[in-house]
């Protein structure tokens, strides 16, 4: 079965600043029908003008992983870490027992274009961390490179929640295919582009939720991108 969340259909909020559309019910976006999917309780896109940014703010309990599409983040925390995101780039951070961090856009021209996702983690209580990562576009192209495990399988970063995330781009109009074990389940994100996923059509902003399909086919256009997580 597999059930589409329309990108139009996300909830919606304009701060002037931030541009951000929610997949999931998300600080005053309230939906009953769309808390979550699996582990899955948070999948935002946002677009934040340069110079603007999510001041300190506190976290705990949740993993929350950032890919950047266009535009650079700059990031500061709690546990000392400092670092600047650039597209291409994932980062996870662990937020545990408790951390806080800020988020901005450093660029006095240009937006910022990110998704960021939250994943409850498998306990509560566990240490915070963080990592950065950058994946080679090759290992990605027109294959799922896996980018996010829970055993930093692949060289991907670590996760703490049995939870695996794939992201493929299309060079060229191709099909990929993914094996879903017994049991498990499948949110599939389009980042850009347009895609089918056995034979469902979905477009740019688009999500679709997976369940009791033992096999995905998916078929993108030239210039299409996607993250498939893989979820208990």
């Amino acid at each position: 079965m597999i059930r589409i969340r329309k990108s139009e259909d996300r909830g919606f909020a304009d701060h002037g600043w931030l541009k951000a559309r929610h997949t999931f019910s998300f600080a005053g976006y309230h939906d009953p029908k769309h808390q979550g999917f699996r582990a899955l309780r948070v999948m935002n896109e946002d677009r934040v003008q340069p110079g603007k940014g999510f001041g300190t703010h506190p976290h705990h309990d949740m993993e929350i992983v950032t890919y950047v599409l266009e535009g650079a983040i700059e990031h500061k925390d709690s546990m000392g870490n400092g670092s600047v995101l650039r597209p291409g780039e994932f980062q996870r951070m662990t937020a545990g027992t408790g951390i806080t961090h800020s988020e901005f856009n450093p660029s006095d021209s240009e937006e910022l274009h990110l998704y960021q996702i939250w994943l409850f983690p498998r306990e509560k209580g566990l240490s915070p961390s963080y990592e950065q990562k950058r994946f080679d576009e090759r290992e990605m192209t027109g294959k799922l490179r896996l980018v996010a495990s829970p055993a930093a399988e692949q060289g991907s970063l670590a996760i703490e929640q049995d939870a695996r995330i794939y992201l493929s781009r299309f060079a060229e109009p191709q099909s990929i295919t993914h094996e879903l074990s017994e049991g498990r389940h499948g949110w599939l994100q389009v980042l850009r582009g347009s895609v089918t996923v056995n034979d469902t059509e979905m477009q740019t902003g688009d999500g679709a939720a997976i369940s009791d399909e033992s096999r995905l086919t998916i078929t993108g256009n030239s210039g299409a991108e996607i993250m498939l997580f893989d979820l208990a």
